[in-house]
């Protein structure tokens, strides 16, 4: 029997096919559509309440800095008043928009995650939602997690590397102060956060991929050196020129990297059991 030429009329049945196909798609669309929308309302809400505290959450983000010059003021005996500048008429408006766009974003999240996991969710199966909750509880978690690294311990030690750059005037040198701009200061502060939050999601996603079968406890084992030294120079970059630096941001990132062998081979040891269950059933 011959197949029909390609270039034979299409009958009412595959045009149908053809429209059965393209409604679950357009409702997808839809869908998406809708969860975009309710996303980007909780982001302007979210935005409008930050703009409205920037000033406070500003001299929150500060605190690290004061925290730093008084140290550096007990160790040197010299009183250190923390001062920032702006050299742009609107610098520090801009500034404050910025800093109410980042936490709105990081306010948002859950709601943002939430949306998320409603689009998903329809095309999983049971097993794979209660599979998948865990890892939308701890994503949050580490990345607050890793923001409060940076915030009490980072960027006091940040700061307080750059305040000892000071020099006090006297009769053969002049005075050399640290007066960081607004934007530079929330620059270096968000970066650290973002750097630090999304590092700290490392077991979330090496779990992931190994849930996937992408990666295997044992390629992660055998991997280590390569891992220690590839962290090792994220510290270097992200951290004060100082081994002490390094070794505080390149410590909790190894830990989180065993912690991620630990998970995938429990994921692996759980599949495995059930594969042979299934095998015993059949059986």
């Amino acid at each position: 029997m011959t197949s029909p030429p390609d270039d034979a009329p299409q009958t009412n049945e595959d045009e149908d096919e053809v429209e059965a196909s393209r409604a679950p798609l357009l409702d997808h669309l839809l869908e998406l559509r809708t969860r975009i929308i309710w996303a980007l309302i909780a982001v302007v809400i979210a935005f409008g309440i930050c703009f409205a505290y920037a000033l406070p959450i500003y001299d929150f983000l500060l605190r690290p800095f004061t925290v730093a010059a008084q140290l550096v003021s007990s160790q040197s005996g010299n009183a250190i008043v923390p001062k920032l500048i702006f050299t742009g008429p609107m610098e520090f408006f801009f500034v404050k928009v910025k800093l109410a766009l980042f936490g709105a974003v990081i306010l948002a999240f859950p709601f943002i995650a939430f949306q998320i996991y409603r689009f998903v969710a329809p095309g999983l199966y049971r097993n794979e939602r209660g599979a998948f909750l865990p890892f939308m509880v701890a994503s949050p978690a580490l990345f607050a997690l890793g923001a409060s690294f940076v915030y009490f311990i980072m960027m006091p030690m940040v700061m307080r590397f750059a305040l000892m750059q000071e020099q006090t005037p006297d009769s053969s040198r002049i005075a050399i102060e640290l007066l960081p701009r607004v934007s530079e200061y929330l620059s270096l502060t968000t970066t650290l956060i973002l750097a630090f939050g999304f590092s700290f999601q490392l077991p979330v996603v090496l779990t992931l991929m190994g849930r996937a079968g992408l990666v295997s406890a044992a390629a992660l084992r055998k991997g280590r050196k390569f891992a220690i030294v590839g962290i090792l120079a994220f510290a270097a970059f992200f951290t004060p020129p100082d081994v002490i630096s390094q070794i505080i941001l390149g410590v909790p990132v190894l830990l989180l990297y065993e912690i991620s062998i630990f998970s995938v081979a429990l994921i692996e040891r759980k599949r495995d059991e059930d594969e042979e269950d299934a095998a015993e059933k059949e059986a």
